[in-house]
């Protein structure tokens, strides 16, 4: 089949991308620069130069595939009313990549016991009120003859196999870690993140390209651990001894911009990957916990 994904030389779009081309599809990826067009050629797939704003490069891409994949970003409605519109009518897959912050609060560091499945009502925050309303317009396409899907992901973690092989949180995490000699949360770091690894995020989207019904949803996690949890494990990995040591908001904010400091390092997103697990995924990767003792980010 011919697909075309955005974000391919991204973390989750590249191993998408590359576990596709590995399966015999013929995989175009957006990309933004010759270099990275370079970089996705290396690994099979065929670039596309442009942008998500170039609306017309993305329509006609879309109109020339079998399944579109947006693995781009998750807040871009002009991109994804381009991509959906060109597929009106056709019958084809568009899997749109979410992310799970989209039920976590302003927590500072706090635990919260709420806990999501895919039924479970949302009232996002403010600042994912936009991502929430842009996931209710990608799924409405499903009554104008196309298949939206959207897969929402909580913490990935592990190597990724495209172009970019790193996710955000962990590897931020060790690097303040290695800053600062010795690993540090956000607040008391009680709070809590469902994760999923990569190649267990990857086979979701297999999954759903072959199976999800139109206007499907699925959150992706597979175990979930609170921020000083992950930090110790840092701690371990690295030889640091002596507990993690907590950070206030102020600094976490100057480290990693008050976006990624409150709506990630300190917030709760603590979800059930029911549906995902009722298509038959069965994610079977070690645990993050795992993935950073025995050294995967060193």
């Amino acid at each position: 089949m011919i697909i075309f994904c955005t974000g391919a030389s991204g973390y989750i779009g590249g191993s998408v991308a590359a576990h596709l081309v590995a399966a015999g599809h013929q995989v175009t990826g957006l990309v933004r620069s010759r270099e990275k067009a370079d970089a996705v050629r290396a690994r099979g797939i065929q670039p596309l130069l442009g942008t998500l704003d170039d609306v017309e490069i993305l329509a006609q891409a879309a109109r020339a595939a079998d399944i579109v994949i947006n693995a781009a970003s998750a807040d871009h409605p002009g991109a994804v009313d381009a991509l959906l519109g060109a597929l009106i009518g056709s019958g084809k897959p568009f899997i749109h990549t979410s992310g799970s912050s989209i039920v976590g609060t302003r927590a500072q560091g706090q635990r919260s016991d709420a806990v999501f499945d895919e039924d479970t009502p949302i009232t996002p925050v403010p600042a994912r009120a936009a991502r929430v309303a842009l996931n209710e317009r990608i799924l409405s396409y499903r009554d104008q003859g196309c298949r939206p899907v959207i897969i929402c992901p909580s913490l990935i973690y592990g190597l990724g196999h495209g172009v970019d092989p790193h996710s955000t949180q962990v590897p931020l995490l060790i690097d303040l870690a290695k800053k600062r000699g010795g690993a540090a949360h956000a607040g008391p770091g009680e709070n809590i993140w469902s994760n999923v690894h990569i190649d267990d995020l990857v086979w979701l989207y297999a999954l759903a390209i072959e199976k999800a019904p139109a206007g499907a949803f699925f959150f992706a996690e597979n175990g979930e651990n609170s921020m000083r949890e992950v930090c110790e494990a840092i701690n371990r990995m690295l030889g640091y001894a002596g507990p993690p040591s907590a950070i206030s908001i102020e600094e976490a904010a100057a480290e990693w911009g008050e976006g990624t400091a409150e709506y990630t390092m300190a917030s709760n997103s603590r979800v059930r990957a029911a549906r995902a697990r009722e298509l038959g995924w069965k994610p079977q990767a070690r645990s993050l916990i795992e993935e950073i003792e025995q050294g995967c980010y060193r």
